[in-house]
């Protein structure tokens, strides 16, 4: 068995990724979801905010 070293991963790239398994993933899924139940505006919304999200994370990531 074979360990995986997981001490190069910055802090950036870790809070990044639960970031976007945590927030972003489920919005733009729960979005498409949506627009396939014909729920144009919701799904857009939803999307919408996901997107939005990750803009302000890379906004807050290039001030730190």
């Amino acid at each position: 068995m074979t360990y995986v070293d997981t001490s190069d991963i910055s802090a950036q790239m870790f809070i990044t990724v639960l970031l976007f398994l945590l927030i972003i993933a489920p919005l733009v899924s729960l979005g498409v979801l949506r627009l396939f139940q014909s729920r144009k505006k919701s799904g857009f919304m939803l999307i919408g905010s996901g997107v939005a999200v990750y803009v302000v994370f890379q906004m807050i990531m290039l001030l730190v």
